[in-house]
């Protein structure tokens, strides 16, 4: 008669390690795949809407199309001439605004510290979360009321506040990226403070201010609702055109509609490539 025998410590401890592996392994497994479905989701929206804004916008678009200024709903061989350069213009024009006084703005921020940091940082951050319609209405009390006339000011007004908090909170970050040791150092040796902060850390951060800077652009420059309030006419900016000429029935100024949210989805793109090329090569020029 053979007698069964019990399993020593180490096979149990063995089968459970073993056991707890398996089950280590399945669950990564399984982890890997929740992860790989949600980077397809994440990335479907995008492909999805430049596979349906290529297929719809990249018949319309020509030499003509680019160069040649709108034409009247109905009447083919219009452009969107004056839209991109009224885009630029007023893009420019809140760059002015907004540049200056974010970098101050977070010079503050990254120097000093106590309440009233605290509350410019707060306000910033409040200001990110508003709606841009209510920015649009706000530029349209504060300059087209007393103005009695819409305009490219109002309207860069209206994308400067809105491009402000995410400058200020780009920069603030992009200062802080360089070691406090230098800034101190530079005022030990008795450097006025105006030139520590404009060879030490301006120059220091200026790969990541670009960046941030060229990204507030690219969400100021895809904003409609404030230039409703701001602009006279839809030709004036291409987020305006998009919508006056996607809402109507005439299939041409559809059509058009289409081909500007083409060339709009483009100079976007540009510049997020381009803010990763500029920030790459000033990083390097710095080593």
């Amino acid at each position: 008669m053979s007698v069964a025998l019990a399993p020593s410590r180490r096979d149990l401890v063995r089968t459970a390690a073993q056991r707890s592996l398996t089950r280590r392994r399945i669950t990564g497994r399984i982890a890997q795949a929740l992860c790989a479905v949600a980077a397809v989701a994440s990335v479907a929206p995008l492909v999805a809407l430049l596979y349906y804004t290529i297929s719809r916008g990249a018949k319309v678009l020509s030499w003509g199309f680019l160069v040649n200024a709108p034409t009247p709903p109905g009447i083919p061989g219009g452009g969107i001439s004056t839209a991109i350069v009224g885009s630029a213009e007023i893009v420019g024009l809140a760059l002015i605004i907004a540049i200056p006084i974010a970098l101050l703005a977070a010079l503050f921020l990254f120097e000093r510290s106590g309440r009233l940091a605290v509350a410019l940082r707060f306000s910033a951050d409040v200001l990110t979360g508003v709606p841009s319609i209510i920015i649009g209405i706000f530029a349209y009390a504060l300059l087209v009321l007393p103005l009695h006339a819409f305009s490219d000011l109002a309207a860069a007004f209206a994308l400067a506040v809105l491009m402000l908090p995410i400058m200020i909170r780009a920069d603030e970050e992009a200062m802080r990226t360089i070691a406090l040791d230098l800034w101190e150092a530079g005022i030990a040796l008795g450097a006025r403070r105006g030139r520590v902060a404009r060879s030490v850390v301006l120059r220091g951060a200026l790969p990541d201010l670009v960046t941030g800077n060229l990204l507030a652009i690219a969400r100021a420059v895809g904003e409609t609702a404030p230039l409703l309030f701001t602009l006279a006419t839809p030709a004036a900016a291409m987020t305006l055109l998009i919508y006056t000429d996607g809402t109507q029935a005439f299939p041409i100024a559809q059509e058009t509609a289409w081909g500007t949210a083409l060339v709009l989805l483009a100079f976007v793109l540009l510049l997020s490539v381009a803010a990763k090329i500029a920030a790459w090569r000033i990083s390097r020029r710095a080593r």
